[in-house]
């Protein structure tokens, strides 16, 4: 399906939503049914599109008026006129179909080409304006602004062969098989014509459709290669329907032949959506590669040939380099334009508040008065496929930046959150706790100016050493940081007794991760506060008394409804238990 346009745009492609029905101007790429929906309900001028994709789409709906229409043919250029200001619509061959196309739009929104669906080769290129088509290596001298790109196989590594190879196969698998009576090719959608006419053309003999059952596809046919149609139902070469259930009624043809001795019927499908949904990893490179340049049979019975409309990620990524868009959006959900490397190379920038970003998805921006200088640019990456909005009810809010969320709001990124191991969350059955031991001020001396922090505290948090610190909201604007080491005196478990009675290990919990500091010691000084640490002497000392939690952190894991841990055993003793295991297991045997 494909995808609406921004809302900043005047214009629609391929799209008749009600909110696409807002637009002033309609395009159509080409005649295919995804690309149509919803337009029998349209009744509004006008509709852009090929002479041949309005005659398919007026056979499909003929309750539309012809008049709705407005021709635009390949080379052509129409210069349309708009409340927001004339622009230029060229249309280009998408070579997907008969009476596809691509659309290059020209106005005050920018450079836009949207290529529907397409199979992007040298030539569809060379069509393009020189000047918005570089060299390998050199970026062309106009940028286009935005690519609107199928991806439909843009998750498909493999090479896909061109078109004319995918017909010199259909070609050989027939003259490989002389002595069928009946050659079925599924060939019912509009893209396929030309197999059915290369055929016809070589083995000189028309083939049957089934106007009956088959309306729609003879009436395209009609408009398209009517040279090639009989009505004889005992024609060699027959047209067979695709969908559905195309595997159970090969299966019964070809039990109906073998039941009455018959030579089995030749059922060929050129499509390359078998080839993208088959995954048989275990082929070699030299199997895949004969899956590729002849036609394969399935264990239905049915003849594969790899014929494609949409181009493969090798060409996709070929037209990027070529072209080189500044935004790519991508117009099949199916796959995102992120996906592509070139996208993820080259389309990442600084969005400044002029962007014309802005103005296509029609958000304004509104620069407080108050906001500082060094901060007007918005810092992110573009949304690459994210399809405009599409709300009827809501217009959008403009969006307000303001500095003075700066000094409140200090996210961290996920790289730097503490991983959960044996010894954090794991170990202590913490999953949703956030909470940090806090100790009273100590009286070292030292000096320091700091900013943004709340106002009053008495306690402060013990935070890791890479923590900035913040000072009282009462104080001048600064920013300083101060962490000064002393060397442990000669008894430093003494003396960290003192300053911290109440804890003989000292740890720390932050978002759920408990992390047992074993540091050099060192004074931290926060928000004209200081704090004396010595985690090594610490932890050594309460080890040494006790290999339990002192009563207060007990209870401290009691308040948090966190079960109390208990000590890991030794490295020696784990030692020790295996050596006694062994010397046991050898006195058994």
């Amino acid at each position: 399906m494909p995808i609406e346009m921004p809302r900043g745009l005047p214009f629609s492609v391929d799209t008749f939503s009600p909110n696409s029905k807002k637009k002033r101007h309609h395009f159509v790429t080409h005649a295919h049914k995804d690309h149509i929906t919803g337009i029998s309900a349209h009744f509004q001028l006008p509709i852009y599109s090929t002479r041949l994709t309005k005659s398919l789409i007026l056979q499909h709906y003929p309750q539309l008026d012809e008049c709705l229409f407005v021709g635009i043919e390949v080379g052509q250029e129409l210069v349309i006129d708009d409340p927001d200001g004339e622009f230029t619509v060229t249309a280009f061959d998408a070579n997907h179909c008969p009476g596809a196309v691509m659309f290059l739009f020209e106005g005050n929104f920018g450079t836009i080409l949207h290529t529907g669906d397409c199979r992007l080769t040298p030539e569809c290129l060379q069509n393009l304006p020189e000047k918005y088509v570089g060299r390998r290596g050199k970026v062309p001298r106009c940028q286009l602004d935005y690519l609107f790109l199928d991806c439909t196989f843009g998750k498909f590594s493999r090479k896909l062969p061109s078109k004319h190879s995918s017909i010199r196969q259909v070609i050989s698998c027939i003259w490989k098989h002389p002595d069928v009576p009946v050659v079925y090719l599924t060939c019912d959608l509009l893209g396929q014509e030309e197999i059915l006419a290369v055929v016809s053309k070589t083995f000189g003999s028309k083939i049957f459709v089934d106007k009956t059952s088959n309306p729609e596809c003879f009436q395209s046919l009609t408009l398209i290669v009517p040279e090639v149609l009989s009505e004889d139902p005992s024609s060699r070469f027959r047209m067979l329907d695709g969908f559905p259930k195309l595997y159970e009624r090969a299966s019964v043809m070809l039990a109906e032949a073998q039941a009455n001795f018959q030579p089995e019927p030749l059922i060929i499908r050129p499509s390359a959506q078998w080839y993208a949904c088959e995954q048989d990893v275990a082929e070699t490179q030299s199997q895949r590669k004969l899956r590729f340049n002849e036609a394969v049979r399935d264990q239905f019975g049915v003849w594969h040939v790899c014929y494609s409309m949409h181009s493969s990620r090798e060409e996709l990524e070929w037209a990027l380099e070529l072209l080189a868009p500044k935004r790519v959006v991508s117009t099949t959900p199916t796959c995102r334009a992120m996906e592509l490397d070139y996208v993820r190379k080259h389309c990442f920038s600084r969005i400044t508040s002029d962007d014309p970003l802005w103005k296509l998805l029609d958000i304004n921006l509104q620069t407080s008065e108050k906001l500082d200088v060094s901060d007007k640019d918005v810092v992110c990456t573009p949304l690459l496929e994210r399809p405009a909005q599409t709300s009827t009810d809501s217009e959008p809010k403009p969006v307000k930046r303001s500095a003075a969320l700066k000094g409140i709001l200090n996210l961290s990124s996920p790289s730097k959150r503490l991983p959960v191991t044996l010894f954090g969350r794991a170990r202590h059955s913490l999953e949703n706790s956030s909470f940090s031991f806090q100790v009273k001020k100590s009286g070292v001396d030292a000096a320091l100016n700091c900013k943004n922090s709340f106002e009053n505290e008495e306690e402060i948090a013990v935070t890791s050493e890479e923590e900035a610190c913040k000072s009282s909201s009462h104080s001048q604007d600064g920013s300083c940081e101060e962490k000064t080491k002393k060397s442990v005196k000669d008894d430093p478990q003494e003396r960290i007794a003192q300053q911290f009675p109440s804890l003989e290990t000292h740890a720390e919990v932050n978002h759920g991760h408990i992390i047992e500091k074993n540091l050099e010691t060192d004074v931290a000084i926060q928000c004209g506060k200081s704090v004396e640490k010595d985690y090594r002497s610490s932890f050594h000392a309460a080890i040494d008394r006790s290999k339990n939690f002192n009563e207060s952190l007990r209870n401290l894991y009691r308040a948090n409804n966190v079960p109390v841990p208990r000590p890991l055993p030794s490295l020696v003793e784990l030692m020790n238990a295996n050596k006694r295991a062994k010397r046991r297991f050898q006195c058994y045997s």
